[in-house]
């Protein structure tokens, strides 16, 4: 597992493919009735990128790209991918107090009907409980893995934390093809990555 964090390069298209995906097993009954058993309770995510132009000789972008992927092997082994429309939080609910519970996990979500782990955290901006700043180090400690951890349980209120988190991801396939455009600059029509916010994809 890599900690290698994925390059930003300023040749990234608009138009990038956000897709997540969950695995349902379905039978059907020959009267037609369906079985359905959810086999996971967050989703992988699929991002799907372009890069219009990566510059070689002195801007080194290409060489950059290209030295990632290779020691990565291709789809072996994984990354860290900052997504910049979800990379974030900001008041996010993580659990509420009830004066016994010491742990909490760091999570996200879109609304209030689904949150899934956030195990993989780039920076911690604030905690609160009720509203309050709590001190990191003294107060709580915050795992590499997103796991809040109180030194004494907090009494009451609403658990909050503020950040930005990375996603856990690793190119989806084995090659690359980069397409020569003039002397020294390329384009790269298409880069697909799977990705979960788990510590494992």
């Amino acid at each position: 597992m890599s900690n290698a964090i994925f390059p930003v390069l300023p040749g990234l298209s608009w138009g990038t493919d956000w897709a997540p995906k969950f695995i349902t097993k379905i039978q059907t009954a020959t009267s037609g009735k369906e079985y359905r058993a959810s086999m996971a309770s967050s989703p992988t995510y699929t991002f799907k990128l372009k890069y219009e132009f990566l510059r070689s000789a002195s801007r080194q972008e290409l060489q950059t790209m290209f030295a990632f992927f290779l020691a990565r092997r291709g789809s072996f082994d994984n990354f860290l991918y900052s997504y910049p429309d979800d990379c974030s939080v900001t008041d996010q609910v993580i659990g509420v107090a009830n004066g016994s519970q010491l742990n909490f996990q760091l999570v996200r979500g879109f609304s209030a009907d689904f949150v899934e782990p956030v195990q993989n955290v780039n920076q911690i901006v604030n905690i609160k409980v009720n509203g309050v700043l709590v001190n990191v180090g003294s107060d709580c400690t915050v795992s590499p893995t997103g796991m809040v951890t109180f030194l004494v349980a907090p009494r009451a209120g609403v658990i909050t934390w503020s950040g930005t988190y990375y996603y856990r991801a690793r190119f989806t396939q084995d090659s690359l093809a980069f397409t020569t455009m003039l002397q020294f600059l390329y384009e790269l029509k298409s880069l697909e990555m799977t990705a979960s916010l788990g510590l494992k994809i």
